[in-house]
């Protein structure tokens, strides 16, 4: 993708206060453009899923689990960041969206690299001790987080704002778009709220 003429205009709040699986689908294209550190990194949506609060149990706020300190950001109105620590090392990053309290929230899973791609091999290498492939810069969660300096001193943050935003991209066909399940969880793994595209080298599976 080519980045010439892209502002990177974020997107408004109205975009994200709609259904989870909706924003999901349309997020891809979008690109989440970090400013963290005063660095400049930037990725193209091509991989979401969607988490449909209470009524879902693989959800951060599951009926069973409720509101609690570390989803507490969820509850909040569609259009702020969401992000959680996974496995006592991992930061990944969702979109909150639809009304406050309703707890519904896009976990962004993959990005192809359009910007900065020099800052974030220095943060990847950091941890695994090598310059990874552009290929493997922002696939998955924990690695696009990592790359774009993404920590949970930015959970609650608008994503309208910097130093975290998600700006205008790409419109996609639904033609390039496939859906599935889930990834890596084990409670309604078979739900299809899973969206990529389908012929992207950056997917993480």
């Amino acid at each position: 993708m080519s980045t010439a003429g892209i502002g990177y205009e974020p997107l408004p709040a109205a975009f994200y206060q709609r259904g989870a699986e909706v924003v999901a689908r349309d997020l891809l294209g979008a690109v989440v453009v970090s400013d963290v550190g005063g660095v400049r990194t930037a990725g193209r949506i091509v991989e979401t899923e969607a988490y449909l609060g209470a009524p879902d149990p693989a959800s951060h706020a599951a009926e069973r689990i409720g509101r609690t300190t570390r989803n507490e950001s969820m509850f909040g109105a569609g259009g702020i960041a969401y992000v959680y620590f996974i496995y006592g090392m991992h930061w990944c990053l969702n979109a909150v969206t639809g009304e406050a309290d309703v707890a519904n929230a896009v976990l962004i899973r993959a990005l192809e690299p359009v910007e900065g791609l020099e800052a974030m091999r220095e943060r990847r290498s950091h941890r695994i001790g090598r310059a990874p492939r552009n290929r493997d810069l922002l696939r998955g969660p924990a690695r696009l987080a990592e790359g774009l300096g993404i920590t949970g001193a930015l959970d609650g943050h608008d994503l309208a704002r910097p130093p975290l935003r998600i700006a205008r991209g790409d419109a996609i066909p639904d033609a390039s778009i496939a859906v599935g399940p889930r990834i890596g969880i084990t409670r309604a793994a078979d739900w299809p709220l899973r969206f990529f595209l389908e012929d992207s080298l950056w997917v993480s599976r």
